[in-house]
């Protein structure tokens, strides 16, 4: 399996504020994957489990909350490799906005 693509997404909302905001934005993840469908998501403490529908794959993420940075990790399967830079560059940008 290939490495996840991982980003810390900084911000200043500690992690009742990160989370909350979260809760609301989760279903815009899936535009930022290539191909993105349906998001389904569950909390387990201060870590959101999430798993993206794109292009026939299932893409498993998580999101771990800390007070002052948001850490991303997205698992790809195979297929989806290939965009593994392309999705980092696009979590870099789109991902903060998720924050405010």
């Amino acid at each position: 399996m290939p490495d996840p693509v991982i980003v810390d997404i900084p911000h200043k909302l500690g992690k009742e504020g990160a989370r909350a905001r979260l809760a609301k934005g989760v279903g815009k993840i899936g535009s930022m994957i290539p191909g993105g469908g349906a998001v389904q998501e569950r909390w387990e403490g201060d870590t959101l489990h999430f798993t993206v529908t794109a292009m026939g794959q299932s893409v498993a993420s998580r999101l771990d909350l800390h007070e002052t940075r948001v850490h991303a990790e997205v698992d790809l399967p195979p297929m989806l490799a290939l965009f593994a830079n392309k999705i980092r560059e696009k979590l870099q940008k789109e991902a903060p906005k998720l924050l405010e």
